[in-house]
């Protein structure tokens, strides 16, 4: 519900949820349908473009409803050809969100939280606080409002927050991007980074094939306990016995990630561990 118009949002619900609203204003089963159509194939910004739904309901939907679209701020380019976003939520805060071009490759890291708890010593937007969650709407947003939406090819859940504090509404948005009645990506082209939450991290293994990416920097539990609080919640060794325990048949894949810090992570020891 946006605190402004006190209107729910359409953006981020599933096929099940909107089937559920229709009905719930009087509207034939299958205009939950029609409405997943226009939000994620069609891709329309306002509910007056859903043609196909007689007059009388999408005004009755705009009482009540209202899209969710909202373009960025800002977009600032650079030489290489990467473009970071802007994006203002409802809560009023910012968030970022990055397209990177990369050959064949046109990929968009997304955020999935104002600020963040985890508070890791390397990281700017630990430093902010936290400030509060997306929903999954606002997380969908940024992937259908950058100017290159309709060419991306892979999605990274790296931006701002740790995207498995937010699992339920990050889980939702991952669910609209890879279903046959939302944006039907292949898992595969999604990638969610995490330091490693238990819960977010047992669902997301469980209710997703996507690839997974821990955030390590530091192979040793007191290392990284000193670089990264969240290693006091979950132990490395037990988020990598996680990781054991998951099917990681097919194409889905785990990747680690390693920033090298002189004289705190770059020892030999460090490298043979």
């Amino acid at each position: 519900m946006t605190p402004t118009t006190g209107k729910k949002i359409l953006l981020g619900l599933s096929l099940e949820q909107l089937t559920q609203l229709a009905e719930e204003l009087g509207m034939p089963r299958f205009t939950g349908k029609q409405l997943a159509g226009w939000l994620y194939d069609k891709r329309v910004t306002s509910i007056e473009e859903m043609s196909n739904i007689s007059k009388a309901n999408r005004e009755r939907l705009s009482e009540h409803y209202e899209m969710g679209r909202s373009a960025p701020v800002t977009s600032e380019l650079s030489k290489d050809g990467t473009r970071k976003y802007l994006f203002r939520v409802r809560s009023g805060g910012l968030v970022e969100a990055v397209f990177i071009p990369d050959g064949d490759r046109a990929t968009l890291c997304i955020s999935s939280q104002v600020g963040c708890k985890m508070d890791c010593l390397f990281c700017m937007t630990g430093k902010q606080g936290f400030k509060g969650n997306l929903s999954a709407g606002e997380i969908i947003n940024q992937v259908l409002s950058v100017e290159e939406s309709a060419e991306l090819t892979n999605i990274v859940y790296m931006g701002m927050g740790e995207p498995l504090d937010n699992a339920t509404n990050v889980l939702e948005s991952i669910a609209v991007m890879t279903s046959s009645w939302g944006l039907a990506w292949s898992p595969k082209r999604i990638t969610l980074s995490t330091v490693g939450v238990r819960r977010g991290l047992e669902r997301f293994l469980s209710e997703t094939s996507c690839h997974l990416a821990v955030s390590l920097h530091n192979p040793f539990h007191e290392g990284r306990l000193e670089l990264m609080p969240a290693e006091g919640g979950l132990p490395l060794e037990q988020t990598l016995e996680m990781i054991r325990q998951a099917d990681f048949t097919g194409q889905r894949r785990v990747s680690f990630e390693y920033i090298v810090f002189e004289g705190v992570n770059d020892s030999r020891a460090h490298a043979e561990e």
